[in-house]
């Protein structure tokens, strides 16, 4: 398999940046870490290795972030205010600086564009979905939570509304986005039923879309199927054929 790690200044988070790129050709498929980890999680949890199939075939094409979450959200020392902050930057370096480089690298300008991820990296994954269906056209949510309130301490302004799905996805009525999101974009909300798994969060994110009459698949798995990468590894294994 071909792997390659590029780097860059992003100048909207003001740091240097990896992004691993596995495959030689195919459908993109943008990968967010868990938690705070980095751009090679998916590599060294072997993920990677069992979608290697699908990789090798030319269905799907891998580029794998990092997680900017220690600056964030999971940084006791930073205030929420700071940390919804970093979270907008995060959102436009995705933007404007991530998708243009798979096009790029793709060789197809606005080629659509999958994203998946697992615990918060599922967060993040639907939230740049949400946020941009013109350049999104698949997500797969693995083991997610959708609804940051618990992050916020009390505090609360703009930003942290623009990024909580669980706040603005009730109140959107921009008929671009709804469009966009209603036949343009396929939602995968994907969750096991076992140990430190919380299926209500999937639950209550498929009730808001179906409010907004946003279609989506609710996928939920059995009790066996824990927070962990056997689970994830499962997930992924099955939804790349299914939709690339």
């Amino acid at each position: 398999m071909n792997k390659e790690v590029h780097w860059w200044y992003s100048p909207n988070l003001g740091r240097e940046m990896p992004i691993g790129v596995y495959g030689s050709y195919g459908m993109p498929l943008l990968m967010f870490p868990t938690a705070a980890a980095d751009f090679e999680e998916y590599e060294r949890f072997l993920v990677i290795d069992v979608i290697a199939p699908y990789i090798n075939a030319g269905k799907v094409k891998v580029f794998s972030i990092n997680s900017i979450n220690r600056e964030s959200w999971l940084n006791d020392h930073v205030h929420p205010a700071e940390a919804a902050r970093r979270t907008v930057q995060y959102d436009k370096y995705i933007a404007e600086e991530v998708v243009p480089f798979i096009y790029h690298n793709c060789r197809t300008p606005s080629i659509g564009i999958g994203a998946t991820g697992a615990s918060f990296g599922a967060f993040h994954a639907a939230n740049i979905v949400f946020k941009h269906p013109d350049q999104f056209k698949t997500l797969i949510a693995m083991s997610g939570f959708y609804d940051l309130r618990n992050y916020f301490q009390g505090y609360y302004d703009t930003n942290c509304y623009f990024n909580n799905p669980a706040d603005y996805l009730p109140r959107l009525t921009d008929p671009h986005y709804l469009e966009a999101l209603r036949h343009d974009v396929s939602i995968n909300i994907v969750t096991g039923q076992g140990a430190y798994e919380a299926p209500e969060a999937s639950r209550k994110l498929s009730r808001i879309l179906d409010q907004k009459g946003i279609p989506h698949n609710l996928d939920i798995w059995g009790y066996d199927m824990e927070h962990d990468w056997p689970t994830w590894r499962q997930m992924l294994k099955y939804y790349i054929p299914k939709l690339f």
